[in-house]
């Protein structure tokens, strides 16, 4: 079943951290896991379950959608940064007790969540 689209996304501390995720086809399938490995290895028993709970039910169970990305991500992303930029976000990084890297992710996931919330809905 590994031909579904997976969805990943980081968790909040609401949330209980680590990371999400979904697969869109497959309404109400997800899991999480502390990591993204661990995420995608646990959503994939979860497409197995999810298959098998809609066929005892009789349900039909939709094929993986062909037109979307099938393209894994490492979740890596390098980049240059002013270096004025660097040292303020590694002070800042500093005060807060965490990495530069987590306090940057952090950051961008705190942007993502706040532009899909103003995206608007179709």
């Amino acid at each position: 079943m590994s031909d579904y689209a997976i969805r990943l996304r980081p968790l909040n501390a609401d949330e209980g951290g680590g990371w999400l995720a979904e697969v869109p086809d497959l309404p109400g399938c997800m899991s999480d896991g502390e990591t993204p490995e661990e995420a995608v290895h646990n959503v994939r028993d979860a497409i197995d379950e999810w298959i098998a709970a809609a066929r005892d039910m009789g349900r039909d169970v939709p094929q993986p959608d062909d037109r979307k990305e099938t393209i894994e991500y490492s979740g890596r992303l390098s980049l240059r940064l002013p270096r004025s930029l660097h040292a303020e976000l590694v002070r800042s990084a500093n005060r807060e007790g965490v990495s530069v890297n987590q306090y940057v992710l952090y950051l961008v996931s705190a942007a993502q969540r706040k532009a899909s919330l103003l995206k608007p809905r179709a």
